[in-house]
């Protein structure tokens, strides 16, 4: 490791010397050569080479411990965007030969952003060295500011543009200013790589932000520093998720857990708008929103962290009897929110809506999906996409008799059990409105199907969570005369079965949803043109692999 921190440090030395000949070429040109500056990116890109190659030596060599080579990966990125920080000053060092006066360019404020940058670049070896998570922020703030004074000398040259005299040399001038504003980014990257080195997670400065300010919120003093931040991956909806945990100031030392939510601000709104109206219907039902931090167009929501373990968990290891347990208090827990939120109005069914949306998904990754229409031996058959048209038009047709609050994204992975309180709870809340219980039905049953696991037990424990929760549904629908529920699941079905292929890189297992999609679609269909939709059945074993 000390070679590999000598290199380092050398590194960031040539890097600065490379930032301070190209200051002095432009405050006295000739007294510095274009050659000894391309000589030096040489060397500096030799360094970068011999550090990376040290880097992954490191890693694989010897087992290290996560923070170790955490701190090391740190180290790379760092060092590649120090050596694009080097490349960036040869770009400007090139723009000079182009200058008519080279002393053209000396009418312009340039020797503020090299003073940033040499600043930033001076606190780099002890930010990592020292992990320091105040130097690392400082040298993040250097790009904003390299950003705001790039403005200004923009708007100046964009001025002086207008009046048509001096084209070439204002054209090069703005060139070197936006190289030197690309520095400010490469900065950014070196601050937020020391920030991951620090945290152990991948930071953007904006979350950084977040995170801190969403925290001060709710009165903590805490930093990201001081707090142990464990990312959750595996969503698509593109917020930033993860666990915060905190010590407590307990005798105990127990740890205190949040989640911790940065991302679309009208996704994270509707999310806690929904959150207050699950806990005033059931209360104790979804997490507690603890802090929000609004900022332009990014929310940071602080959440509960509910113990227990999702209802995937139990579907995919649970013994018999907790399953059980689990299912019997997931159907009792709908039922009671269902009963105390039905209103006798109707929802029109949109599945097929919802389905036509998202094909274009589903076709970029799997191109062959996308087929038209075919005959064999005078059999028709039409396209998927026309399938759903046709199915579209049958959608207008049938409604729910009423309406219920649903959870909107109702898959096995949004249900959260906790077996010490014998309670379930409801997380991911954005999608949650008032329709067709259908919805969440319809992608229940599907999620539980679309699991990637074929052993035999699994696949019954899944069969058996699938029938259970469809005997459930389907009394409560006879209960309260919903004539059309089994034609508007098969349709709720289809939609759940055909676009969760957009998910399923399995190419066997993702055909095996769409078929099932289109033998629903072309099932009730086909029933619709002879006989009334009340008298459709679905075929039960479509939810069995």
């Amino acid at each position: 490791m000390k070679v590999l921190e000598e290199n380092f440090r050398f590194m960031i030395l040539e890097v600065m010397k490379q930032v301070e000949s190209t200051l002095r070429l432009l405050d006295t040109p000739g007294t510095v050569s274009i050659e000894s500056i391309e000589s030096r990116d040489d060397y500096i890109d030799n360094l970068k080479s011999v550090i990376e190659n040290d880097c992954f030596s490191h890693i694989h060599r010897q087992p290290l411990g996560k923070r170790n080579v955490d701190r090391i990966r740190a180290l790379n990125v760092v060092t590649s965007n120090l050596e694009r920080l080097a490349d960036h000053c040869v770009n400007v060092a090139r723009q000079t030969p182009h200058l008519s006066e080279p002393a053209f360019f000396q009418k312009y404020d340039y020797r503020p952003f090299f003073q940033e940058v040499l600043t930033a670049l001076d606190r780099v070896h002890s930010a990592l060295t020292r992990q320091d998570m105040s130097l690392a922020f400082k040298i993040c703030r250097a790009e904003f500011t390299l950003d705001s004074m790039y403005k200004q000398q923009f708007d100046r040259i964009l001025g002086e543009l207008r009046s048509g005299s001096e084209t070439g040399n204002l054209v090069t001038t703005l060139f070197i200013f936006r190289y030197l504003e690309r520095m400010g980014d490469a900065l950014l990257n070196v601050g937020e790589a020391i920030i991951f080195s620090i945290t152990g997670d991948k930071f953007k400065i904006h979350q950084y932000n977040a995170l801190r300010e969403t925290l001060g919120s709710r009165g903590e003093d805490a930093v990201p520093a001081h707090v142990e931040f464990e990312s959750i991956w595996g969503t698509r909806s593109g917020c930033r998720i993860g666990k915060v945990n905190k010590p407590q100031d307990d005798e105990k030392g127990v740890k205190q857990s949040l989640i911790f939510k940065e991302g679309n601000r009208k996704k994270l709104l509707q999310e806690k708008a929904s959150i207050e109206r699950w806990e005033a219907i059931m209360p104790g039902l979804p997490p507690k929103v603890q802090a929000l931090q609004e900022e332009g167009a990014s929310v940071s929501l602080l959440i509960e962290y509910l113990g227990g373990c999702t209802f995937q968990d139990l579907v995919l290891t649970a013994e018999h009897d907790v399953l059980e347990n689990a299912l019997f208090l997931v159907t009792q827990t709908v039922s009671e929110l269902w009963e105390a939120t039905l209103k006798n109005q109707p929802a029109p069914a949109s599945f097929m809506r919802q389905a036509l949306a998202r094909m274009t998904d589903v076709y970029h990754l799997h191109p062959d999906f996308q087929t038209g229409r075919r005959a064999f031996c005078g059999i028709v058959a039409p396209s998927t996409d026309a399938l759903m048209e046709r199915a579209s038009e049958l959608c207008s047709r049938v409604a729910s008799p009423f309406t219920v609050f649903i959870h909107g994204d109702f898959n096995i992975n949004n249900i959260v059990y906790s077996h010490e309180t014998q309670r379930i709870h409801y997380i991911d809340l954005h999608r949650s409105t008032d329709s067709d219980y259908l919805q969440d039905v319809s992608v229940f049953l599907v999620s539980n199907y679309r699991l990637p696991i074929f052993s035999r037990d699994a696949r019954e424990r899944i069969d058996y969570v699938s029938a259970e929760f469809l005997k459930f549904a389907r009394a409560f629908a006879k209960r309260h005369g919903d004539t059309t529920f089994e034609a508007r699941l098969c349709l709720g079905l289809a939609r759940s079965f055909i676009t969760s292929t957009r998910f399923e890189l399995n190419k066997r297992f993702a055909k095996s949803m769409l078929l099932r999609g289109v033998y629903l679609l072309e099932k009730v269909l086909a029933h619709a043109e002879e006989c009334p939709l009340e008298e459709f059945r679905l075929p039960d074993a479509v939810l069995s692999y």
